[in-house]
Parts: C-alpha cells; structure tokens; sequence
C-alpha cells in the first residue's frame, strides 16, 4: 500500500459520508465502518488535515474541478466525487507531493466498485488541475467560493459587504487553539508557547496532541474558543451563588460557572454528551450536579440566582472550526432552531428568583438567533436588558454592539494570522424584573 493510502481513504470516506448523508465531521470520523478508526496518529492528522481542507475550500474546489469536467459525474459513480476533491484539495492548498495526491486518488478510484470505471477520468481532470494550479488560484474569488450564496447574502444585509467578505475569509485559517485556565493564564501561556489574550484565555498556534499537553492531566485547563468563554464571565461575581447550565454539553461552561464559585447544576437532553460532561468535571476536580433532562420542561428544586441558556442553533458562527457546518445547515433551518430558542427562552425565566441574571447565547451569525430573539424576549418576558460593556469582554469595545456581545470571525485581527479570530458568537445579560 502507498504510504498515505490509509489517510486519504480516511478522509475521502468521511468527507463522502458526511456530504452525502448530512452528518457532523466528528460523527463521519467515528462512524461504524470509518477507516478513520484504523489509522495511525500521524495518518490520522494528515486525514483530518484533508478532511478539513475540503469543507474550508469546497466551493473553490468545486469550481476548479468543474473547469475540466464537461458534464456532472455519473449518479452510480461511487465516492468519485469525494476522491477528486479531497485530491484537488492537496493540489491546490497542502504541501503535499502532486504525484502523491494524483497516484493515490487514481488508486482509491480503482478499489471503488462504482468508481473505478472512472479512474481514468480521475487521473486526467487531476493533472489538469496540477497543470493550472496558479491560474485557477489567480482568477478564483476565494471568499465567496468558499460561502454557500445563501449565507453570504445573509451577512452582507447583517453586517455589510466588507465585514462578510471579512468573516468568509476568517474562515480561510486554520483557527488557533484556545484554552480556559483555572488559574494563572501567564505561567500557562509561558509553559504552552502561547499568549494570554484580552479576554483571559490562552491562545496558541500549532499543538500536539491535547492529551499530551501540560496542564491536561492535572486538570489545570480545558479547550474553549475565546468567544465561548465570554458569556460565562457576564454574571460577575458568582461565590456562593446558584446557578444552572442549561444545553451544558460538552461542560466547558459548566466548568467556568464551577470554577467561579457557584453550586451548579448542568442540565443536558443526552445521557451520552453528558458522560463527556462528567469527564470533563472530573478531570478539572471541579464539582457540579449533572441532571439528563429537556431544558424545556426541567423545573429545578427551587429558583436560582443565575441561568446560562446556551440554546440549540445553526452554529454558523463556529465554521472557521467546523467547516461542515457551512454546507450541512440550510436556510429553513434558522425559523426553525428560533421557535425552540424563544420556547427554551420563556421557560428559562421561570428558573430565575427575581433579580436573578439570565444569560442567553448562541454561536450562530444569524440576527434571528440573537438580537431578535433578545427584542422579542424583552417585549414578551419580565426581563431587562443589563448592557454588556467592554470591562466585562476583556476591554473589547468592538465586540460590544447595541448592549450585546456579538463576536465575529474576523474581530480580534493580529499580525499573525494563525494567532487571529474568534467564533462568532451571540449574548446578552438580562435581569429579571418580577
């Protein structure tokens, strides 16, 4: 076997599932039958570094096959489609060997039942795509390429033309790593080769494996987009306080409402995420109640100070990390994650004891999933809207927009672009008036 077979198998596996079946990256990866499970860790990165670079550049992947294609590719033509593209994806964006990409794509065209009528065509379309690697890359607008058409037009009526072309670009980098600290974030950024930015967290640019990591078996940090560890910091002073995660999985706010001080209990509808939740806790000695329940209908034992409602959404906020998410999600499904967002919203309230604190939260881009349901909540619900201000996001003034935090891909610009972004993401504080 080709050194490098078993990795782009891998990926060409999971990229085909999670396209033609509609499921996560994660769920593909770990699915029954995934050569991914078969792989060797460095196999395993360079399958996941192609996995990866196909959803992030599948538009323009996409389009440059389709400049040596005369007509689609046969319905019963097997996971051709997956090979050709995560092979284009080498060629165009990985240091990777041209012959290696072409020769292994041909061959895995040539194990597919369906597909080997067509590794021939495989072979050619590919080294087409060698021989004008520097045209189709000159004349491509990557950002909008890269965007299903329907969200780019959603951000540019959001935010403008400029900012969405700055968001889709955002989604161009591999994002960094950041990390939640227990405490001390400059001796771990110094243990880590990191930074500590603004906002606390830790950020670093390349990593090895997480488990190998300082800090990790002793429990000393845990990994969090920067943006996702915000909302948690919005209730202050939380000593002594009670206070409930509803949507908790996988626990990394839960764990910063426990390490703040306050007696929590996380609430999720899986039994299964909520096994990640308790690992989790465990290994960062941090206690919580972990109860498996539909936020929905959970009515806790008495009202409580603080509620984190981190609602169900399209996460379109998080593709730079999950670049699936861009092609999965459709347009419908906005009115719909709304309607259980408000639902989840109302009964939320109930929990609070007056002056207690709601935070709501999504990691979605979408106004509907935000600021709209925030104006609704305020006409219809027996709250008040705290303003977030920039003390309270790390002296981020950017990210504090009409007494909301709203993050976007493309704030917290550096000089090192590896070292730039945050996900998008949604909150707001509000208190409850009676």
């Amino acid at each position: 076997m080709d050194p490098g077979y078993a990795a782009r198998d891998a990926a060409s596996f999971a990229y085909d599932l999670i396209l033609g079946e509609g499921v996560a990256i994660d769920v593909a990866i770990e699915a029954d039958g995934s050569p991914f499970r078969r792989l060797e860790t460095r196999d395993r990165a360079l399958a996941r570094a192609i996995l990866g670079t196909t959803l992030r550049r599948r538009g323009q992947i996409r389009e440059a096959l389709g400049r040596f294609l005369d007509k689609a590719l046969p319905r019963k033509s097997g996971r051709l489609s997956a090979i050709l593209e995560t092979g284009a994806a080498q060629i165009l964006f990985m240091d990777v060997a041209d012959h290696a990409a072409v020769s292994i794509a041909v061959n895995l065209a040539a194990a597919d039942r369906d597909a080997r009528h067509f590794k021939g065509l495989a072979n050619a379309v590919l080294r087409r795509v060698v021989g004008s690697r520097e045209a189709i890359l000159a004349e491509q607008d990557a950002e909008r390429l890269a965007t299903p058409p329907w969200l780019w037009t959603r951000w540019t009526d959001a935010y403008g033309a400029d900012t969405a072309r700055a968001i889709a670009a955002a989604h161009l980098v591999e994002p960094p790593l950041d990390l939640t600290v227990k405490g001390d974030a400059p001796l771990w950024a110094e243990r880590l080769g990191g930074l500590v930015l603004p906002t606390g967290s830790v950020r670093l640019a390349g990593h090895g494996p997480i488990e190998s990591m300082p800090g990790f078996d002793e429990g000393a940090w845990w990994v969090q987009d920067a943006a996702a560890a915000l909302p948690a910091r919005l209730f202050g002073d939380l000593r002594g306080k009670t206070a409930i995660d509803l949507c908790a999985a996988p626990g990394g706010k839960t764990a910063q409402l426990a390490a703040a001080g306050a007696r929590v209990t996380a609430v999720d509808i899986s039994e299964q995420r909520l096994g990640r939740v308790r690992e989790n806790l465990a290994r960062l000695r941090l206690d919580a109640k972990v109860i498996a329940a539909d936020a929905g209908t959970f009515v806790p034992a008495e009202p409580v100070d603080a509620v984190l409602l981190d609602a169900p959404c399209s996460a379109t906020g998080t593709i730079r990390r999950h670049p699936d998410v861009a092609w999965l999600k459709h347009p419908d499904d906005i009115g719909a994650l709304a309607t259980i967002q408000a639902r989840l919203m109302r009964h939320a309230t109930t929990m609070l004891k007056p002056g207690g604190t709601l935070v709501y939260c999504t990691c979605s881009l979408e106004r509907e999933e935000g600021e709209e349901q925030i104006h609704r909540a305020l006409a219809e619900l027996p709250l008040a809207l705290e303003p977030v201000a920039p003390g309270d996001v790390g002296g981020i003034g950017e990210i504090c927009r009409d007494g909301f935090m709203r993050t976007l891909p493309s704030d917290l610009p550096m000089e090192d672009a590896r070292l730039s972004g945050l996900d998008g993401f949604f909150a707001a504080r509000l208190r409850k008036i009676a």
